[in-house]
């Protein structure tokens, strides 16, 4: 099915699209993902939205007088579950769009914005090892980067991106930093490792040939 076009001018589109296409990726290189901070949020909105449903079924029953001291108390509590909701999405998940762990252990945190009339998304990254301080990386690109001129998604230049970018993904895909090669030499010491750690056999036998090479041009 081909891929769907969206607005290249409609910022929230852009994001909305690779904000998705992120779990996608990330899952396919056997990142488990975690999803207690989306599970928090819906269970806060059901909360709030059971208490609302169930103030309205007691009032139309039993009649306002009746019941305004659990109604009462009712819009106290919807209160509270929607000011720790609107805490949750604002300080707790700060824009994140994914969270998991990488087969070897590495847990990382995503989160993305945008900024306005800006094109460009912008990427936090923060890392976990099992022991020490956590790592925080911020990247950014254009979203012309991985959208084609009518407005559809193209998922590899997304994925050479951050596998590119991001040591934890460039370690599960070092392929796509291979073939990112514009980004290669400005990428940092352990996405170059994944690179070297991908590509060992052919370096070995190329360093093979040179050295088989040499002792020929001696011998002669």
């Amino acid at each position: 099915m081909a891929a769907e076009k969206i607005s290249l001018y409609n910022l929230a589109d852009l994001k909305n699209t690779s904000d998705d296409a992120l779990p996608n990726y990330l899952n396919s290189l056997k990142f488990k993902q975690s999803h207690f901070l989306t599970d928090v949020r819906l269970a806060l909105g059901y909360g709030a939205f059971a208490i609302a449903a169930a103030c309205f079924g007691w009032d139309y029953k039993f009649g306002f007088e009746n019941t305004k001291y659990y109604t009462a108390a009712a819009v106290a509590i919807y209160t509270l579950l929607n000011g720790f909701l609107t805490f949750w999405t604002s300080t707790v998940e700060k824009g994140t769009v994914y969270q998991g762990t990488a087969p070897s252990g590495e847990r990382i945190t995503i989160r993305t914005n945008t900024k306005k009339n800006d094109p460009t998304y912008y990427v936090t990254v923060i890392s976990e090892q099992k022991t020490g301080e956590p790592k925080t990386l911020e990247i950014s690109k254009s979203f012309a980067s991985w959208f084609d001129e009518t407005g559809r998604f193209v998922p590899k230049p997304f994925q050479e991106f951050l596998a590119t970018s991001v040591p934890a993904i460039g370690k599960q895909d070092p392929k796509k930093i291979m073939s990112a090669s514009q980004d290669v030499y400005g990428a940092n010491a352990e996405v170059l490792d994944a690179m070297l750690a991908g590509t060992g056999a052919t370096g070995s036998a190329t360093g093979a040939n040179a050295t088989e090479s040499k002792g020929k041009r001696r011998k002669a």
